[in-house]
């Protein structure tokens, strides 16, 4: 095929005087093409004037509109494809045709249905996407998928990115919460797709049944909670792009953290550095734009949200309540009473009579007992043989200072009376610290009468002795200053039998 240099030789020549012949000998090029050139300053591209004929396909034509009519109602893996509808054509109509013409018509229907959109541009802060990404991240004990949430303004692409042990509803309720306290505003709504720990039934167009904790945690930041069409592409591709930056940005090479804490602050640097950049067609960088989404964004409340999910619960005989397939003590008080349980993201609290009466770490295993010894004190004087047999006792890391005083105890007084008086010292951490306890046991054992008597003693004097100044003293107590009585002793002295009426 000639080229635009190939025309502008011709046209060069035939400026120069040269004629037809004489152009066509010296570029060996035929008249037709010299006289194209001559006609148009650049080779015209071959474009068919009409399809294709087909006369073997236009027979099946019906055939593959029907099938592709039928599959508008099939799941989307169990669809036709070219291939397989040639192959049907062949097995069950006789089709003698080739593949081609099949794959070019098909191509041409998609082609025809494929969805265009509209150039969208969002008020500053007004609008916020939501996802998770997931990165592989190597901790001392291997390398673990980690699951992280991704905040991104729509206006300015200013984002924020917070790894969590997990992606359920009081992990999204911790991470928003600490997005926006890391931006320094609120937007007007945040946009997810569909997750059930978000919206637990999806309706009609954008219409959603909330999770309770999420509608609480919208209410409180007072952002519009709102929600993707499902099976609808690009809806939110800023956040969808700032995913594929921490993929292949801020986590490439793999990162070497101790935990969780030191990511997340490398994360941090890295949605701070995010600031300095340009995104796409702007001119301007996303911290310049991020400064006009925090003037328009909402202020945050001046209350902490309580990031959590909340449950009924009961204790049973072990004063054990349930949470999430797990069990945490409480104190003996509290056993076989309804109570409240909380579960955030790191820790259990579980709450009766208006008051958290117990709180432990979270654990994300299964089947697990996470038991306080404290917990379990105001038994174990009816039930000492619990001290060698349950684990949350057996398994209790104590300073060396108890151990050495229950030998001691069960040497001098035998192991029955020696047991018993160890456990009454073990009675006192339900109300003092332990480093004051094992102060106490060490300096008896100084003096060489350990017993729970002294031992309290020891624990009481070291008590007072840590007790506030008068100064010191918290305004709520504060002795009030004691009545004047006089006034009273006037009433009695002026009161004589005389007045006293008859019985």
């Amino acid at each position: 095929m000639r080229t635009v240099d190939d025309f502008a030789a011709i046209r060069r020549l035939h400026r120069d005087g040269l004629s037809t012949r004489q152009i066509a000998r010296q570029l060996g090029v035929g008249r037709d093409t010299i006289r194209k050139a001559l006609n148009h300053p650049e080779p015209i591209p071959y474009t068919r004037s009409a399809s294709r004929p087909a006369p073997a396909f236009d027979p099946v034509r019906p055939l593959v509109d029907a099938i592709l009519a039928a599959d508008e109602h099939a799941p989307r893996k169990q669809r036709h494809t070219a291939s397989q509808i040639f192959r049907r054509l062949v097995a069950e109509y006789g089709y003698t045709g080739s593949y081609g013409p099949i794959q070019r018509y098909l191509k041409e229907r998609r082609l025809d249905r494929r969805d265009t959109f509209v150039p969208l541009d969002h008020r500053p802060g007004h609008r916020c996407e939501a996802d998770f990404g997931h990165i592989h991240v190597d901790f001392p004990d291997g390398r673990r998928l980690v699951p992280v949430l991704v905040l991104t303004w729509s206006y300015s692409n200013a984002p924020f990115a917070l790894a969590l042990p997990t992606e359920r509803t009081e992990a999204i309720l911790h991470g928003m919460a600490e997005g926006f306290a890391f931006f320094g505003g609120v937007p007007r709504e945040v946009w997810w797709d569909n997750p059930t720990t978000v919206a637990i039934h999806v309706g009609r167009g954008r219409d959603r049944t909330l999770h309770p904790r999420y509608a609480a945690l919208a209410s409180h930041f007072t952002f519009t909670p709102t929600f993707c069409l499902p099976v609808t592409p690009r809806e939110k591709p800023r956040v969808e792009n700032r995913v594929k930056d921490l993929q292949r940005m801020w986590a490439t090479p793999v990162p070497r953290v101790n935990d969780l804490g030191e990511l997340n602050a490398h994360l941090r640097r890295c949605s701070v550095t995010a600031r300095d950049r340009t995104c796409g067609t702007n001119t301007e960088t996303v911290g310049t734009r991020f400064a006009r989404d925090l003037a328009a964004a909402l202020p945050l409340p001046s209350r902490p949200f309580e990031a959590c999910v909340i449950q009924p619960g009961s204790v049973d005989k072990y004063q054990t309540a349930a949470f999430d397939g797990n069990r945490y003590s409480v104190p003996r008080r509290w056993a076989f009473r309804p109570v409240t349980v909380k579960g955030f993201v790191d820790r259990v609290e579980i709450v009766a009579d208006h008051r958290v009466v117990a709180t432990h770490g979270r654990t994300y295993a299964t089947g697990e007992r996470v038991l306080d010894p404290l917990h379990f004190l105001a038994i174990l004087e009816t039930r000492p043989a619990t001290l060698d047999h349950a684990p949350v006792y057996r398994d209790w890391a104590l300073p060396p200072a108890f151990a050495d005083l229950r030998r001691h105890l069960e040497t001098r007084l035998g192991v029955r009376a020696g047991v018993r008086q160890f456990i009454r010292v073990l009675q006192l951490l339900a109300r003092h610290p332990l480093d004051r306890v094992g102060r106490a046991i060490q300096e008896v054992r100084v003096r060489g009468d350990p017993t729970a008597l002294t031992i309290t003693a020891c624990v009481e004097r070291l008590a007072r002795q840590s007790a506030p100044e008068v100064g010191d003293t918290p305004l709520s107590l504060t002795p009030s200053p004691l009545p004047d009585l006089s006034r009273f002793n006037h009433l009695l002295a002026s009161h004589t039998p005389e007045e006293e009426p008859d019985e």
